[in-house]
Formats: structure tokens, C-alpha cells, sequence
């Protein structure tokens, strides 16, 4: 019962990266070294939410406030000493929502469980919370929305170990974030559209030109850039390639010329490959006119590997927000 209590959500991954984040088990919680620990995974955590706010999510983003506002509500009962699945259960919802943005999981889940077995208080505020979802104001009031409702199991979970007495403070915490929700959904309006630019840099081996000498890393990057355009929704205007050759000579004057090209068009075509359509996709290329690192003084294969930033295409995403 204890594992099933605690279980993460089922959409959660397990492995790697999304390791479940363990908490010391409630009865060992009782020497400074398990409390130092379960205080460094509680810091992890909110290590991975800046890590996405720093990577372009905004704080007011639902599931990133969802997030933070599970592990803070974790890590007030954790403080208070609470022995129940509680603290543990809401560091599971947090670490869920954090794997599945640090994924690009699409769409995220925005139900809200009622984590060890914590009672549904107060049906009018989640019905409220829930009428602001899929409004064009949602987008102004979401921060407070995701609050809310994690408040309102907050107090359901209260309300079971003690009573009215002990989850009175976050019912009206959750009253107030609906009231906030609510008057900035009304007062919302729609942002005019944002021009912006995404860019990434795809590199290649040594006198390659082919999609398997991409190197992988750099096709992440590009591959980051098109989940944050499908995850925030965003319009894509257009995509600008250029293609370029490290300073190497070839057999010819304009071997490098042509290596660059082929380059630029592996990247469209990848693009193409991706859902992209190809009257969005320019490209050009200009050789090895324009070298960003010298490497001077190196020879051989670690010239070769100093000058990768040079075998690069240039990809830059126009986007509006």
C-alpha cells in the first residue's frame, strides 16, 4: 500500500534524466544526514524548474507553476513535519511535470489528483478554476490557476489529518487565487503578435555534407527550437539557412563553395523531414568566407576538430509569438 500511495504518475518517466526523486522514508527522517539529502533533492528540483525558466518557458507558464507550486507544497509539509505520503506524493506531481517539459512531452496533462487520498473541498472554486481553462484569458491567469487548484488539494489533505482547523489557511489561499485567476482572465488582452528568432547551429565532420555527419549535439539544439515552437504554440513565419566550410582547402577553388551548399540543403531537407513545409525554408551558402574559429598553430586531426564551428549551418527559426 505504501508503494501504490506513493507511486508517481503513470505518465512519468522512470529512467535516466526522470528518475524518480525519493524522499528519506517518513520513520528515518530523524538525523541531520537524511535531512541534509532529502534538502539536496528538494534543491535538484528546483534546480530543473530555473533550468527550464532559463531555457525560454515563462514562470507564468501553467505547468511550470504547477510545478513549482507542488514542490513548494511539498517542501512546507516536509518543513512542518508532516509524516503522511504527502510530501512525497507532491514531489512526484512537481518531478512528473519537469520530465514531461524537460521531454516535450505534447500536450501536458492538466488534471490535478487528489495525492494521498486528500479529501475535494470546496467545489465551487474548482469549477471556477476549471471555466478559466481554455479561455483566450487563460493565458494571463494560468500561474494562479495551477496555484489554485494545488492549494485546494493542499487543504483537502489537511482537512484529513486535522480537521477544519488546519486546512482553513489554504482554502483561503486557494479563494484568493481564484479571485485573482478570475479578474486577470477578464482583464486579459491578447498580446499582439511577437516577432522573434530562434537560432541553432548544426555542425558537421570533416568534409561531410550528409545527414548521418551531423553531429548529434548540434542537431539537438535545432530539434529544442522546434518543440518550443510546437510547445508555445507559436506561428513559424520562416527559416533562414546558410550553409559554411571550415578555411581547409579542397581539391578546388570552389570545392568549399559547393561543400557548404550540400550542407545547407541536408539541413532543408532534414527540415522537410520534420513536417516543415519547403516554401518556408531559404537557404544560401558562402563557403569558407566566414571563419568564427582560427585554431591557428594546430595541425591534424585536432586542427580538424578545432574548426568545427566553422563546418556549420546557420538556422534561424522566424517565429511570432
Amino acid at each position: 500500500m505504501l508503494a501504490a500511495a506513493c507511486a508517481a504518475p503513470s505518465w512519468a518517466q522512470q529512467e535516466g534524466p526522470g528518475k524518480r526523486t525519493e524522499l528519506t522514508p517518513e520513520k528515518q527522517r530523524i538525523t541531520d544526514e537524511a535531512l541534509y539529502a532529502d534538502h539536496s533533492r528538494y534543491q535538484a528540483t528546483q534546480d530543473r524548474i530555473q533550468a527550464l525558466n532559463d531555457g525560454g518557458r515563462p514562470v507564468r507558464d501553467y505547468h511550470l507553476a504547477k510545478a513549482q507550486c507542488w514542490l513548494d507544497v511539498s517542501f512546507h509539509e516536509y518543513s512542518r513535519n508532516d509524516r503522511s505520503h504527502f510530501p512525497q506524493a507532491a514531489l512526484d506531481e512537481s518531478v512528473a511535470l519537469i520530465d514531461g517539459m524537460e521531454r516535450g512531452v505534447s500536450p501536458m496533462p492538466t488534471d490535478t489528483p487528489l495525492v494521498n487520498d486528500a479529501k475535494y473541498l470546496r467545489a465551487d472554486l474548482w469549477q471556477r478554476l476549471k471555466l478559466i481553462h481554455g479561455t483566450p484569458g487563460f493565458a494571463c491567469a494560468q500561474q494562479k490557476v495551477a496555484c489554485g487548484e494545488v492549494e485546494l488539494v493542499h487543504a483537502g489533505n489537511e482537512f484529513n489529518q486535522q480537521q477544519w482547523r488546519h486546512s482553513k489557511p489554504y482554502i483561503q489561499m486557494a479563494e484568493d487565487l481564484t479571485n485573482e485567476a478570475e479578474a486577470l482572465a477578464r482583464q486579459c488582452t491578447p498580446p499582439a503578435p511577437q516577432n522573434m528568432t530562434l537560432t541553432a547551429n548544426v555542425v558537421f565532420d570533416f568534409d561531410r555534407d550528409t545527414r548521418r555527419h551531423m553531429r548529434a549535439e548540434s542537431v539537438l539544439g535545432m530539434e529544442g527550437a522546434l518543440r518550443r515552437i510546437a510547445e508555445e504554440k507559436l506561428r513559424l513565419v520562416s527559416v533562414q539557412l546558410v550553409g559554411h566550410a571550415d578555411r581547409l582547402k579542397g581539391p578546388t577553388d570552389q570545392y568549399n563553395q559547393g561543400l557548404s551548399e550540400r550542407r545547407a540543403r541536408t539541413v532543408r531537407q532534414y527540415l522537410i523531414d520534420q513536417g516543415i513545409a519547403a516554401d518556408r525554408i531559404q537557404y544560401e551558402w558562402r563557403g569558407d568566407r566566414e571563419q568564427v574559429q582560427a585554431c591557428d598553430g594546430l595541425r591534424g586531426a585536432k586542427l580538424k576538430e578545432c574548426l568545427l564551428p566553422n563546418r556549420r549551418v546557420e538556422v534561424k527559426f522566424q517565429v511570432e509569438r
